[in-house]
């Protein structure tokens, strides 16, 4: 469906569209633009970008927060391997300079008590 947009109702219009519009509904008719003539050999049609719904950006928002435990994970395991022991704010200042994404205090403490609880690591 995109894709049809892109060549029907972008800058460069390869196919014609009847009933012309900007969207796409399952009862339009599309045919070759015969009448289409470009300078170039090779033309390049990007693809329309559609807006994502507040839906879709909780899904994705939740599916990168899933993905960034693992590396949060990951830095506090290795930060540990190579340390053996550390007091919790060296431990959470390391962390910020290691991790390339912006990370709230409560996540790191909830990760932490995550590992702490699986015996990955312990209190003094």
């Amino acid at each position: 469906q995109r894709t049809l947009q892109s060549l029907a109702c972008g800058k460069v219009r390869v196919l014609r569209k009847t009933p012309q519009g900007k969207d796409i509904d399952p009862g339009d008719s599309f045919e070759v633009n015969t009448d289409f003539k470009h300078k170039l050999f090779k033309i390049k049609i990007n693809q329309v970008q559609t807006k994502e719904t507040t839906e879709e950006n909780t899904i994705s928002s939740e599916i990168v927060f899933q993905d960034r435990q693992y590396q949060i994970d990951a830095a506090i395991v290795r930060v540990m391997k190579a340390r053996k022991t550390m007091t919790h704010p060296v431990l959470v200042s390391e962390l910020y300079n290691q991790l390339k994404f912006p990370v709230k205090p409560t996540d790191l403490k909830k990760r932490i008590e995550s590992l702490i609880g699986k015996g990955y690591m312990w209190c003094f």
